[in-house]
């Protein structure tokens, strides 16, 4: 299904996935919209199903629909993803540019085994 889906020369088609596919390593480079109707708790499950669609590969814009009905579970998903995601810009930030503003010493405390731990 999935080759049919990205042949070239089949016309343009609808393909449902479960959000749970996001994670086998599918290509879907011939698509260019992704609808989330069904919210899932954890943000980077969601990025990873639309990671299927913007993959290397990709020569079109990716437009990503998100469905949330007022007043629902939904919502109150949707507000606790955008939460999780605003704390976990101020922390980390966007990108790892916080990892190359590290001096030495603390680049060595983070990637250092924690020998008490594990002797325990």
């Amino acid at each position: 299904m999935i080759a049919e889906f990205q042949d070239p020369e089949t016309e343009p088609t609808i393909f449902i996935l479960s959000i749970k596919a996001g994670g086998v390593g599918i290509t879907l480079t011939k698509a260019n919209h992704v609808f989330h109707f069904d919210r899932w708790w954890n943000p980077a499950v969601e990025d990873q199903a639309t990671d299927r669609a913007f993959r290397i590969g990709q020569k079109k814009n990716v437009f990503v629909h998100k469905f949330v009905a007022l007043g629902t579970l939904e919502e109150r998903i949707d507000q606790m993803i955008e939460d999780k995601k605003k704390l976990a810009s101020a922390i980390v930030g966007s990108d790892e540019s916080w990892l190359t503003e590290l001096n030495n010493e603390a680049f060595k405390q983070l990637i250092t085994l924690n020998r008490s731990t594990i002797l325990e």
